[in-house]
This record gives structure tokens, sequence and C-alpha cells, in this order.
């Protein structure tokens, strides 16, 4: 499980392509070091690490993570959120992130808010449905709070501190982005048809979030 909040942005350092696609990536070094077979997040998608040393770790990518996420679209050079999985005991911000990234969306508009700015993102239906107005959702594996909501569409603020340590920062109209919406809105989906009409406390505790 990941919070969505970056701990570092690295950068792609080599894409090969044989029987399936690999990725390296380079990154300043943490204080405890990375380990094979753990897991880190990657603009929100949660991969596992089969090679690494201080300031590099390799990854296989699924062909299905790689049909529904950016990662196949990754270059050499690109910069990349990073977060490692969360430890027992850890101190718990952002939101429930899982990693599985629900689909992709489109920045649509950037708009200058005085020092923070706005992304308005185009998404697919059933994202949509499943976020609500001041609730979360990741954007890149970055957790934001929802400003704004449509039929398709979603608008988050960002922040300095945001902008300048995640790769939000960069993001320009036209750029695809990965989501994930908040685990607790697909529970509500799912549910929201029962004999009770709705989700219950009961179903919340059941499901580990009470």
């Amino acid at each position: 499980m990941f919070t969505g909040l970056i701990q570092k942005v690295g950068r792609v350092k080599r894409v090969s392509r044989g029987r399936g696609l690999v990725l390296e990536f380079a990154f300043e070094p943490w204080p405890d070091l990375l380990s094979k077979g753990e897991s880190v997040a990657v603009n929100g998608v949660c991969l596992t690490v089969v090679d690494c040393d201080r300031t590099r770790f390799t990854a296989d990518v699924l062909g299905e993570t790689e049909a529904k996420t950016g990662l196949a679209e990754l270059v050499p050079g690109a910069p990349v959120n990073l977060e490692r999985a969360m430890r027992a005991g850890d101190r718990f911000g952002g939101h429930v992130v899982q990693g599985h990234v629900d689909g992709r969306g489109t920045v649509v508009a950037r708009i200058a808010k005085g020092r923070d700015f706005a992304l308005k993102i185009s998404c697919p239906r059933q994202i949509a449905a499943a976020t609500v107005l001041k609730g979360s959702i990741a954007v890149n594996g970055v957790s934001l709070t929802v400003s704004g909501l449509g039929d398709s569409w979603f608008q988050v603020d960002v922040i300095p501190t945001t902008a300048a340590e995640t790769n939000l920062g960069s993001l320009r109209i036209g750029e695809k982005v990965n989501l994930e919406s908040d685990v607790l809105g697909k529970y509500a989906i799912r549910h929201g048809h029962g004999e009770e009409g709705g989700l219950t406390m009961e179903q919340l505790a059941e499901n580990g979030f009470l």
C-alpha cells in the first residue's frame, strides 16, 4: 500500500524490450537502501524491484500493466514519481493508494491561481463516477484533493511544493497521466445497489477501512 506522498523524483535510465518491457530508474539514494523484491510505485504504478543498488533499480512490466499505464511511453531521461510501499507503523498521510492504475487521463487545462495552479484532466466516466468533490485521487501517484468535477473530467489544485517535488510541475496540456480513484469510491459504487441502498459501516469494517 502507498499514500500518494512522493518521496523522490527519479529518472528513466534504460528502456529495454526483449520478451517484455524492462525499465531501469536512477535516483538519489534513500537512507535505508532498496532491496530486491520490495514494491515501489512509479508514476502511481506498483512495480517489484528485481535488481538494485544505491542509485538505481530495475523492474519488469507486465503486459497488462504496459497496456493500461503510461510506462510503455517512457523514454530515457523522463522524470518519474517514486514512492516506496508503506511499512507497518509508518506515519500515514495522503490517502490509501494501491498502485493499481484505473485508467489514463489527459491534461486539458492548466490554470494559474496566484502562487498555485489547477490542472483540469479529462478521464473515463467510470473514474469520474468514483470521485467526489473534496475527495482524493492519485495523479501519477500523487495524492491530490478534487476541487472540480464533471461527468468525464476533474480538477485538482497544485501547490508550489507539490509542483517542485513531483513531475506534476512539468505537465503540459495534452499530456497523459496515470489515474487511480480513491478505493472508498470504488467500494461505494460496488455496493451502492445493495439492500440498504448504499455503502454501510459494516461493509467498510469488513473490508478493513474501520
